[in-house]
């Protein structure tokens, strides 16, 4: 079939019918960019193609060289054969206006926490400025980190990760914004090692329960299992970063964590935590804050 449709088909509109119904036959799951065959389809063939991601409409009808449709039809044909999450195949991921270098060695970015940074902790944090340091925890791809860069401009970060093929990922990413004299990419577990305190800590930690990684989609088992699972429940980590983070957080800091869907899981582990649930995209129940005079019980 890849053959004959690098044969008889010619144009941009050619491809994207044919890469839709390939994607739709092949029940493949959208999660990591794109909730659905024709905008993964789209963003597929314009990024081959070195085209504006935003403007399909002018290029439906231009007709593609052999070599080009050639690149397109294996990479479709790797997304339906091995269901490889499409970020893997064009190494890039987007979280709002920023795109990252990504591949096997990293979780596609897909953190609400992205949503969250700068005006929308102005209750927590009056003023950008006043980010002195800042830690993102399981930081894989360094995304989080670098717009915590943008965002806080005064902020010098330290970028933790227990992967080393992660952190050499992030590397890449931190080098593409310029930020090698901002963030510090660290090789710890968790807190591990860590010296001094800072104004705001963020981490999208593992945080998959046991149930749930035996029942994820073929897409998801090509992704780093160390970054989606974390113990029976999920909350593992999460568990780790509550027990330690008041004493890495300097007075009135913000602790920022994502964790999936435990939020009943959690707040009966912890009654006595007095958890503010932050409006992403995705709800209300992904994305916890907390202070540390909070998680020392003195607020």
């Amino acid at each position: 079939m890849f053959t004959q449709a690098a044969q008889e088909l010619s144009t941009v509109r050619d491809l994207l019918r044919f890469t839709v119904s390939r994607f739709n036959d092949a029940g493949l799951f959208f999660g990591h960019g794109s909730d659905n065959a024709h905008d993964e389809a789209a963003y597929l063939i314009l990024h081959t193609l070195n085209l504006p991601l935003d403007s399909l409409e002018p290029y439906l009808d231009a007709k593609l060289l052999q070599h080009e449709k050639e690149e397109i039809l294996s990479l479709v044909k790797r997304r339906v054969t091995e269901h490889i999450p499409v970020a893997y195949l064009t190494n890039q991921a987007w979280q709002g206006d920023f795109d990252f270098y990504v591949d096997e060695r990293v979780i596609v970015p897909r953190s609400f926490i992205y949503e969250l940074l700068g005006d929308a902790l102005t209750p927590w944090i009056e003023h950008d400025e006043l980010v002195h340091r800042a830690l993102d925890l399981c930081t894989g791809s360094g995304c989080l980190a670098i717009q915590m860069a943008h965002h806080y401009p005064a902020a010098e970060i330290d970028a933790v990760d227990l992967s080393l093929d992660a952190l050499e990922v992030a590397a890449v990413n931190v080098e593409e914004y310029g930020l090698e004299s901002r963030i510090n990419l660290i090789h710890t577990d968790l807190f591990e090692g860590l010296e001094g305190t800072y104004d705001l800590i963020v981490s999208n930690p593992p945080y998959v329960d046991a149930e749930s990684v035996a029942e994820l989609p073929d897409e998801y088992l090509h992704e780093p299992e160390l970054a989606l699972g974390s113990g029976e429940d999920g909350l593992d980590a999460t568990r780790e970063i509550l027990l330690q983070a008041a004493k890495f957080l300097n007075p009135h800091g913000v602790l920022l964590v994502e964790i999936g869907h435990n939020r009943d899981v959690l707040e009966a582990a912890y009654p006595e935590l007095p958890f503010t649930w932050l409006e992403t995209s995705g709800g209300d129940g992904f994305v916890f804050l907390l202070t540390r005079e909070q998680l020392l019980g003195e607020e």
